[in-house]
């Protein structure tokens, strides 16, 4: 995957943006080749503007549109992102990461509030990439399926993944 250490979302509402564009760069080198830390505000702006046509910003953005606009990526090789309610077992979700395909994660607390990306995992742990720090945090696998997310990551429960199929 590609390290986008620089890139954080630029505002409390652009995590799911900002995990969308990380995502979208890591499997798209022509689109990861036009971006700069830069211009990755401006981006963030235009991919949460894409994803949320009929939602409110304020409210984030959407499962379906955060698999859309990596869909939009990986539509050319055969592969389109859908979303499903979080399983603790998390199976498709690390054959996907193992196999190279980031895989977005919906958290919060009584709510959906957060984006954030699984990029990797190894000798169960997770490694997510937290657009809030703009930085890849290692999560204990135990603790995404207990739903105690909280210590590392912010918010404790996980709601929703976003997947290859």
């Amino acid at each position: 995957m590609v390290e986008y250490r620089f890139v954080r979302q630029t505002d409390g509402f652009t995590c799911g943006p900002t995990v969308a564009l990380v995502a979208s760069a890591a499997l798209d080198p022509a689109y990861a080749a036009t971006l700069s830390d830069a211009d990755a505000g401006t981006e963030q702006r235009r991919i949460h503007a894409a994803a949320n046509r009929l939602w409110p910003r304020r409210l984030g953005t959407t499962p379906w549109g955060v698999a859309a606009i990596i869909s939009a990526h990986t539509a050319p090789l055969g592969v389109r992102y859908r979303w499903r309610r979080f399983r603790p077992a998390l199976g498709p979700e690390l054959a996907a990461v193992e196999t190279g395909w980031p895989v977005p994660l919906l958290i919060g607390n009584a709510v959906p509030r957060h984006w954030v990306l699984i990029v990797g995992h190894a000798d169960g742990v997770l490694r997510c990439f937290n657009p809030a720090r703009g930085a890849v945090i290692e999560v204990p696998l135990a603790d995404a399926r207990n739903r105690r997310l909280a210590a590392t990551l912010g918010f404790p429960r996980p709601f929703v993944t976003v997947l290859p199929a």
